[in-house]
């Protein structure tokens, strides 16, 4: 049997899947040290990260937490919603499309 060998040239176009940022909102009730902790569990930023991020929310009302694709941004809003729940804060998060 011949060994044949074809050669084409296959041109394949792949799209990055959109991305979604995860997005912790200010409340008058969820304690700084929660918020870090989160940040740092949750998010894995480090210490000095997570009081950046904390400072935002506290001082803007808002502020990303990382940008992700949908289905792991939407389990780390949960997780967040989660986390406060279980510590009986109301603690925000939301994603929204880069």
């Amino acid at each position: 049997m011949p060994n044949i060998k074809e050669l084409t040239d296959i041109e394949i176009d792949i799209t990055n899947p959109p991305m979604y940022k995860v997005i912790l909102h200010n409340d008058d009730y969820t304690p700084m040290d929660l918020v870090i902790n989160i940040l740092t569990s949750i998010f894995h930023k480090s210490v000095d990260e997570a009081n950046s991020i904390m400072w935002q929310v506290h001082e803007k009302g808002k502020a990303v937490c990382g940008v992700y694709v949908h289905e792991i941004a939407q389990t780390k809003v949960q997780q967040v919603k989660a986390t406060a729940k279980q510590n009986g804060y109301p603690l925000l998060a939301t994603l929204e499309k880069e």
